[in-house]
């Protein structure tokens, strides 16, 4: 193809940066887990080890408050 011939097949059809085809779904291959609820965070759906867990979480963030 000249350099003419690659134009006017840009005007024609447009120029494609490879962003285009399938959509994927944003949810695709994440793990659902309870990890992040509320009361596994604070420890109170009656684990021993979230009660622990959620001991250590609240020393932590109490460190950067001197």
């Amino acid at each position: 193809m000249s350099k003419e011939d690659d134009f006017q097949y840009i005007l024609e059809n447009g120029i494609s940066f490879g962003r285009g085809g399938e959509r994927k779904d944003p949810n695709e291959g994440k793990v659902k887990t309870k990890a992040k609820k509320k009361k596994y965070i604070t420890g109170a759906h009656g684990s021993g080890s979230a009660r622990q867990k959620a001991k250590y979480r609240e020393q932590r963030a109490n460190r950067k408050h001197k």
